[in-house]
């Protein structure tokens, strides 16, 4: 299993940062290399959210579908996906100190066969490029919100 966790304080209140990356309409505002999402579900908010997100990875779209499966209000987001042989679970955690917010994604990729083992082993610097990046505009499109 590969293991990646990225941090970030935001000036915003926990709500502001919790919404953008519980409600994935909000999310793929706040990430650019979000091209399309399409929801697979009548429920579009909260647990049994299922959609499928497009995304422009190195020039190239990257399509994944994904699943809601943990909400707590201005706690934690739980999103799981299965792509090509590996089992991906990301949590964006959150939680408020001294007057910021503190946003921690914790993403596992569980590989199923060698040649997902293998696959995983040789994106894992991409992943925390794409995992870094992704916090970054995150914080940015929060801290851009709670100021206006």
């Amino acid at each position: 299993m590969a293991s990646w966790v990225v941090t970030r304080t935001i000036a915003a209140p926990v709500g502001r940062v919790f919404s953008t990356v519980a409600d994935i309409a909000q999310f793929s505002r706040a990430i650019p290399q979000i091209v399309k999402v399409e929801y697979l579900s009548d429920v579009r908010s909260g647990v049994g959210t299922r959609f499928r997100e497009t995304r422009l990875m190195k020039s190239k779209e990257i399509t994944t579908e994904l699943e809601v499966t943990e909400w707590v209000a201005n706690d934690h987001v739980r999103l799981v996906a299965d792509s090509n042989g590996t089992a991906w679970d990301s949590v964006f955690g959150v939680r408020e100190e001294q007057g910021a917010t503190v946003l921690t994604l914790t993403m596992d990729a569980l590989a199923g066969g060698l040649l997902a083992r293998v696959m995983t082993f040789l994106i894992r610097g991409m992943v925390q490029q794409a995992l870094e990046s992704d916090m970054d505009s995150v914080k940015a499109f929060c801290e851009r919100e709670a100021a206006a």
